[in-house]
């Protein structure tokens, strides 16, 4: 508390990279208001694999000694909140959805693979401990399940014919990185007109500053971005799916 008895501005991960220059300007020009959360919610989780990861929470320097790609402890960190914003999808008979990022080979990649040579190493070939969905998130067999070759799981995918047939209005979008296939995935999901959430906590980025700064330009101009625990009641509060409010 603070002394005149008033609660403390809460952290944001992007309090020591963004100005009071730059916070002045974005609310003046009317960035940053928030979407909400609809009726039909459904969870995207992003490339949460063990070539992203890396076997266990260790510093991210170890992680990379089998995965150059992987975080380390900051992404089972995430990992562990994910487990718990699935359970609550779960218990409402909303749809989770999986991008799992996986190539056969480098010229799948075209641009991306000259950009980023790692993404044509053997793990992340399909079937190999690399591309494997991380076992706390293991899909249930009524999940879905979209195999993907760039960052945004909208791209060359029937992602949106997935949230059509599961009458989606919004999109909690979890897993990695925050800068690339997550930042990606949130600008075309609401480009798609759907309302999208990041919750902050449930995210991770190989660069602690990419990390920020892009959760501060996705809180300003594609969705609403929160710390889990103030999501998970918003969440509480919309009613579960059923039989009636299904689409078939």
């Amino acid at each position: 508390m603070t002394s005149n008895g008033s609660n403390p501005p809460r952290t944001r991960p992007w309090d020591a990279f963004i100005s009071d220059r730059d916070r002045e300007i974005y609310a003046k020009s009317g960035f940053g208001a928030s979407v909400g959360v609809g009726e039909r919610p459904a969870l995207l989780i992003i490339d949460a694999q063990y070539r992203t990861t890396g076997e266990g929470p260790v510093p991210i320097q170890e992680a990379m000694e089998q995965y150059a790609t992987a975080v380390g402890e900051d992404a089972w960190h995430a990992v562990d909140k994910i487990e718990q914003l699935v359970k609550v999808f779960r218990t409402k008979s909303w749809p989770v959805m999986y991008a799992q990022g996986e190539r056969t080979g480098v010229q799948e990649g075209a641009r991306y693979t000259d950009k980023i040579p790692s993404l044509s190493a053997d793990y992340n070939l399909p079937g190999s401990r690399g591309a494997q969905i991380v076992e706390p998130l293991t899909p249930d067999p009524n999940d879905v399940i979209i195999y993907k070759r760039f960052p945004s799981i909208f791209f060359g995918t029937n992602l949106v014919t997935q949230l059509v047939a599961a009458g989606a209005d919004t999109l909690v979008v979890v897993g990695c990185t925050t800068s690339g296939c997550v930042r990606g995935t949130v600008v075309d999901g609401m480009s798609y007109g759907f309302r999208c959430i990041v919750p902050e906590d449930c995210v991770w980025d190989r660069g602690q500053a990419s990390h920020a700064i892009n959760l501060f330009d996705i809180a300003q101009k594609y969705a609403d971005v929160m710390p889990l625990d103030e999501l998970s009641p918003i969440l509480e509060g919309v009613p579960a799916r059923t039989e009636s409010t299904a689409t078939v």
